[in-house]
């Protein structure tokens, strides 16, 4: 009898930079290749070809990119580009001009077909080997569900809607779909991102769809009612966390579904700045009073809702009176989560051609200033939560230590991964595994993270 011995797979490496956006797109082009029969190699010696899925934000996310390309470039050699950046081609072949390929922004098909070209399939498709809810980046227990691409704003320090386009939302359906799938997956936290969350269906009219017997339209507000009805095995429902919120007046809707408790309590609004000049000449809302009386009103509703956003430093034209402005402001609306970010100018923004550039000195002094300022608000925040107890959701269990004794590394519902803070346990069981949601006692608090104990 004669044996024949199926071909090696070719093997596909990834290095995925950016936003949670980006890394969506990544599991998506993995999950397309892994259909049509390749492996995947953890590093850069065992792949066949290496996919860089580049950022290009800002100048300093692109010399990343440009560097990470050189390093893949040096490691294996058979290099392809894709991402926002790849929208700069012509920058990438001139330092690069051996690579293989180079997309933009979520063309998966480009992608995919530069690798059939590069390393031919050789086995046929293999969609079984998929798993329901597709290849993953993150861990199994959550998982990011991008509900639209692009964004319609055109905010003088952003270039996105040059390098991703206008909004295009997804259909509702099929953003429920994947949602359920991920779930029947594993997924216990569910991540819903996008460039302009809170504008989700505006483009398309807020369509609906049939779904499980009735309409739904494609409106954020419905959308988080959706999810909210999905079950994990256990019968709990998903942990589900809205980023990128514009705070349009309809967010006033999503927050009795947090004291419903068919939404995460945690809202991840970018506000950039609150001095209504300095928000003018970013183009953007400037009703920064107006928000303090919701953010009032929201923790009426829901007490135990965390607000999560990110500022700009730094901006052309900013005063240290402006600066001042945004450090009052900060002080009324105690914000629980914060990120800073120095102004730097990207080719292309608006924002290059404005007046009065402030020193950098001068930036760097402010971030000191509004970091110090947020550390404060968010350790006595945290303080004032040392005896509650808190659902919690394991990401790491470590290994015992000489006396047995068991650490574990989890997130309360007002801690988004990656971006916020931890909470630390001690003395855990060696049962205890990652995606388990436990209560916890909380124990201890610093500027950032919170330390306790599983309740009995």
């Amino acid at each position: 009898m004669t044996i024949k011995t199926l071909p090696a797979q070719p093997k596909v490496g990834m290095v995925s930079l950016g936003c949670p956006k980006a890394l969506v797109d990544s599991e998506r082009i993995l999950t397309k290749l892994r259909a049509d029969g390749y492996g995947l190699s953890p590093d850069y010696a065992g792949a066949d070809v290496v996919l860089v899925n580049t950022c290009g934000f800002l100048d300093s996310a692109k010399e990343e990119s440009l560097e990470t390309i050189g390093e893949a470039m040096a490691e294996n050699g058979r290099v392809i580009v894709t991402g926002c950046m790849g929208n700069e081609a012509e920058v990438i072949r001139a330092r690069f001009p051996n690579v293989l390929a180079v997309t933009g922004a979520h063309q998966y098909e480009q992608v995919v077909d530069a690798v059939h070209e590069a390393a031919p399939p050789t086995q046929g498709p293999f969609v079984d080997l998929i798993p329901e809810g597709g290849l993953k980046l993150t861990p199994r227990h959550y998982s990011y569900l991008k509900i639209s691409e692009g964004c319609n704003h055109s905010c003088a320090f952003c270039i996105i809607p040059d390098l991703r386009g206008k909004l295009v939302s997804r259909r509702i359906d099929a953003v429920l779909r994947e949602a359920e799938k991920l779930v029947a997956a594993g997924t216990k936290e569910l991540l819903v991102i996008s460039q302009d969350t809170s504008a989700y269906g505006v483009d398309i009219r807020h369509q609906p769809r049939e779904w499980k017997g009735h309409e739904v339209r494609a409106h954020m507000t419905e959308l988080a009612r959706e999810l909210g009805q999905l079950k994990t095995s256990d019968g709990r429902a998903p942990w589900v966390r809205l980023h990128y919120v514009y705070p349009y007046p309809h967010v006033d809707a999503v927050i009795p579904l947090m004291a419903e408790g068919l939404l995460t309590p945690y809202l991840d609004i970018p506000f950039q700045h609150a001095s209504p000049k300095v928000l003018k000449a970013m183009k953007r809302p400037a009703n920064e009073a107006k928000v303090l009386e919701r953010l009032k009103a929201w923790r009426a509703i829901a007490p135990d809702i965390a607000i999560r956003s990110s500022f700009v430093v730094g901006f052309p034209g900013e005063t240290e009176e402006d600066f001042q402005y945004l450090l009052d402001w900060l002080d009324e609306a105690q914000l629980d989560r914060v990120g800073a970010f120095r102004f730097e100018p990207v080719a292309g923004a608006q924002a290059n051609a404005l007046p009065d550039p402030v020193p950098e000195e001068v930036k760097e002094e402010r971030y000191q200033r509004i970091m110090a300022k947020t550390a404060a608000i968010s350790a006595a925040k945290l303080d004032a939560k040392v005896g509650r107890t808190l659902a919690v959701i394991i990401d790491e269990v470590g290994e015992a230590d000489e006396d047995g004794s068991i650490g574990a590394t989890g997130r309360s519902q007002a801690d988004a991964p990656e971006i916020d803070g931890h909470v630390y346990l001690r003395d855990v069981a060696a049962t205890l595994k990652a995606g388990d949601i436990v209560d916890v006692v909380v124990e201890d608090a610093d500027e950032h993270d919170l330390f306790g104990v599983v309740a009995d």
